[in-house]
């Protein structure tokens, strides 16, 4: 008797389960393609080309500038006192480290304005991933990327979500899809 209470519980919990389970809806989609599609990509990059183009020639200028100084420094070196070579070459070594610091700044600059002009397009996508998802009744939607192993093992193609986010965004998907589409 208690060994049917036991799988009468068990085979509940089970039907409890499958029911929920019924309830799931898991879409995929590529958010790098729709990224990819978005009008304002070409724009941003331009403008971060356009930034890039800025501090590479502001590294220049300062790299000739501080190759100028080590030149007139070789060039006097023989004239000096040992302390003024000396005073001249802390100098150098700080310039250096300055321009050093200057490289890398630059870096973290570059980072943070590709950033600045990417967010409003990333919200813009996430925004319309998640109207498509509550438009459509997904519970889950996970992204893919290209060149990586797909994040779900089994889906089916009914479950496809990129062209609906598209679609949402008023954007076309070209002739033949896209590289790496999915």
């Amino acid at each position: 008797m208690k060994a049917k209470f036991i799988l009468s519980a068990i085979a509940i919990f089970c039907v409890g389960f499958v029911a929920q389970a019924q309830d799931v809806k898991i879409g995929y989609t590529n958010v790098e393609l729709i990224m990819d599609l978005m009008p304002e990509m070409e724009q941003i990059g331009a403008d971060i080309q356009d930034y890039s183009q800025q501090l590479q020639t502001q590294i220049q200028t300062k790299s000739a500038d501080f190759q100028r100084q080590v030149q007139a420094y070789q060039q006097a070196a023989q004239t000096m006192t040992e302390e003024a070579r000396n005073a001249k070459e802390q100098e150098l070594t700080k310039v250096q480290q300055d321009l050093q610091k200057y490289q890398q700044d630059s870096e973290v600059s570059y980072q943070r304005k590709l950033q600045e002009l990417l967010d409003p397009v990333q919200t813009k996508v996430f925004n319309a991933i998640n109207a498509v998802a509550a438009e459509n009744n997904y519970t889950h939607v996970f992204a893919e990327s290209a060149g990586q192993s797909p994040i779900l093992l089994y889906t089916r193609d009914e479950d496809k979500f990129t062209e609906l986010v598209l679609a949402k965004l008023g954007i076309e998907l070209p002739e033949g899809g896209a590289p790496g589409q999915q």
